[in-house]
């Protein structure tokens, strides 16, 4: 890439455009311009008064006719928002759309005769998001995703697709007394690897409603919408609020129903996903309904072992109790795992592990474990898991690993492919604003999209 392009981010939410003023200023003392696509009202009034160049939907019209589009698998790209905003009106969602791809398509128009444009947006199922992409392509300029790596404080960068970033490829030779240190160390302690950007969500689900902090934000929120009248892409008050009391009630109806690891027997491990996350509605959409996914399991696993499951720790109550009682009323193989066990020990404990695309599945590999991969993941193609390609083939492949437990590769090989993880990698997290992190994050950006380091000048 030649000379220095404008670069151009996507902000959603107010924490987030805060990072991107922080980062937009680094940037631009090293002669970098960055403009921000704001989807949130308050964040464009934020992006003005900091003076960096900002671009902002107009008010949206709520049409009878919405807008046609040159989407192909329509129903695809809004079954995010459908699911995860229980949207039902598709007028609504395209016109929303057709909105967000007016608002891009003129802003990369203006920008593109300036010079050579870069788009980078963290990646998310979201019309917002979804509509950037799209516009960005359509224009030749390339979509640089991010998003949280295996490794803490590291990230993923790559261009152009919604699948998961592949970690494939030949195998370093040697393992660095870095990685080696981290991976011994994440073993020993039997630590998750949590983005802080996320880390105000492992919490109980009670804990979350009963939290000054996102009161506080309610309140905001309600004052920005209904008295102000500005548009928030996460502007689904009244659903987020439901949702989380729903956690709430969920919680409390599975009380009782645990049971301790120590009395769960042999047993395969589903480590249950983010219920809504796009690494189910985009990349793995097939098994977005996992409480059917275990059914399956139930109905395919050998009878010498149960199948074990644990609601995960960022979303414990998200799944419906009553179709999980069910469950377990009609399936005696089927056992829940209290949710505060340490899913490292549930791992350890476990003869094999069965992911869609979950980072269990990589955690289960490095320490030893038969992992049974179904979906799009940044380890499927690893040689330290096995690929399934369709549920169809599960059964044979899921008493075969039953009947040979053994990994499918040694410890220096999985050493090895952590390794080449690493590398894959930048250094930097999302959404941390301290000095440190933002310098540390815009040499990862401007490393990954090809535009050098320059000096400050």
């Amino acid at each position: 890439m030649s000379g220095r392009p404008t670069i151009i981010v996507t902000s959603l939410a107010r924490y987030q455009t805060e990072f991107w003023i922080a980062v937009a200023r680094d940037l631009g003392r090293r002669g970098f311009s960055v403009a921000v696509l704001s989807f949130d009202d308050p964040s464009t009034l934020l992006l003005e008064e900091a003076g960096i160049r900002v671009f902002g939907p107009p008010q949206i019209r709520y049409e009878a006719d919405p807008p046609s589009t040159d989407l192909e698998s329509l129903n695809y790209w809004l079954s995010h928002e459908r699911f995860v905003f229980g949207e039902r009106d598709r007028r609504r969602l395209l016109n929303r759309l057709g909105a967000y791809r007016d608002l891009v398509d003129q802003a990369l128009d203006k920008l593109l005769t300036e010079g050579e444009v870069v788009m980078v947006q963290e990646v998310g199922g979201f019309l917002s998001v979804i509509a950037s992409f799209f516009s960005a392509r359509a224009r030749g300029v390339d979509n640089w995703f991010i998003e949280p790596a295996f490794f803490r404080g590291r990230l993923f960068f790559y261009k152009n697709t919604f699948a998961a970033p592949s970690v494939s490829g030949p195998l370093p030779v040697d393992v660095s007394k870095e990685v080696e240190q981290y991976l011994a160390e994440t073993i020993r302690k039997q630590s998750i690897v949590v983005p802080i950007k996320d880390r105000h969500q492992y919490r109980s689900a009670a804990r979350k409603v009963l939290n000054v902090r996102n009161a506080r934000r309610l309140v905001e929120k309600l004052l920005a919408k209904y008295v102000r009248r500005q548009h928030m892409e996460f502007g689904h008050i009244g659903r987020h609020a439901w949702t989380h009391l729903t956690m709430v009630r969920n919680s409390i109806a599975m009380r009782g129903l645990y049971t301790p690891l120590v009395d769960v027997g042999p047993f395969v491990y589903y480590p249950l996903h983010v219920p809504g996350d796009m690494a189910l509605t985009l990349r793995s959409g097939e098994y977005l309904d996992q409480i059917s996914l275990v059914d399956y399991l139930a109905r395919t696993v050998p009878a010498t072992h149960r199948v074990a499951i644990k609601e995960h720790p960022a979303m414990i109550g998200a799944l419906d109790a009553a179709r999980l009682r069910a469950l377990l009323r009609m399936h005696d193989n089927v056992v829940v795992i209290p949710p505060e066990t340490n899913n490292y020990e549930v791992l350890r404990a476990a003869d094999v592990v069965v992911s869609v695309n979950s980072k269990s599945g990589a955690e289960a590999a490095l320490l030893g474990k038969r992992v049974l991969v179904l979906g799009d993941a940044f380890y499927s193609d690893a040689p330290i898991v096995e690929r399934v390609e369709s549920l169809s083939a599960l059964r044979t492949r899921l008493v075969e690993a039953v009947a040979n437990p053994s990994p499918v590769a040694g410890a220096e090989v999985v050493s090895r492919y952590f390794q080449l993880v690493w590398q894959t990698s930048q250094p930097g997290e999302l959404y941390v604003c301290d000095e440190e992190n933002v310098r540390r994050f815009a040499d990862s950006l401007l490393f990954a999209i090809g535009a050098g380091a320059p000096e400050v000048e």
